[in-house]
């Protein structure tokens, strides 16, 4: 029996995620050694790509071909709207920023080139390939989570603590799992040309992931 696409994909991004499990950023929030300002360099930036995220989830709705994957989308774009984007902001009211703060955070560069990607993907591309732009996000969050917490809670640091127990938890995986099941299901039906396309789509996405953590790190704004 033939591999699974995911598979595939994340065998041939291997590299990029073994740095990322690797880069400073990650490895600062397992150990409670990360500064603050990067982690709320962070959480700022990660607010405003899902609210573009989910204009990429809405999309999916309009690109599914069946009521699951309709049902799916709809969820997620719920849970992102109603859940995810209000833990952010419970986040950022604990460190001191309020609501109108961080709905008026700029958006960095390489939140605007990612989120870019991601909806050129979405407007022009096939189900198949909007979902392989999303999988580095949603698969490399339940990684980068159960790994960290494999190495012992940061005690020290309640706030990454609580961040890694999020995206280590039975809920998080269950949902990774549906998605990348979905994801495979869809992409076993991709023509050659859409499969080589959906390689490139994910690789991209895979590198954004990287940049987007080392973005946060550097604090990163525009130059001018």
């Amino acid at each position: 029996m033939s591999e699974s696409m995911s598979t595939t994909l994340l065998n041939a991004s291997l590299l990029i995620r073994e740095q990322i499990l690797a880069h400073p950023f990650v490895r600062g929030i397992g150990d409670g050694t990360l500064p603050r300002l990067p982690f709320v360099h962070y959480i700022r930036q990660d607010y405003l790509y899902l609210i573009e995220y989910s204009r990429v989830l809405a999309l999916g709705i309009v690109r599914a071909h069946d009521l699951e994957i309709m049902e799916l989308f709809a969820e997620l774009v719920h849970a992102t709207l109603h859940s995810e984007m209000e833990l952010h902001r419970g986040y950022c009211e604990r460190l001191g920023i309020s609501r109108r703060e961080l709905d008026q955070t700029p958006v960095a560069p390489t939140t605007h080139a990612y989120t870019r990607h991601l909806l050129a993907i979405a407007h022009g591309g096939t189900i198949a390939e909007l979902m392989a732009s999303l999988l580095p996000c949603q698969w490399g969050y339940l990684e980068i989570g159960e790994a960290l917490h494999a190495q012992g809670l940061p005690t020290q640091e309640p706030l990454y603590a609580e961040w890694i127990e999020m995206y280590s938890g039975s809920e998080y995986r269950e949902l990774a799992e549906r998605l990348r099941a979905t994801f495979d299901r869809v992409a076993a039906r991709a023509s050659t040309d859409e499969i080589s396309r959906i390689h490139d789509i994910f690789l991209i996405s895979s590198r954004y992931e990287y940049a987007f953590w080392d973005a946060a790190l550097k604090l990163e704004a525009w130059p001018v």
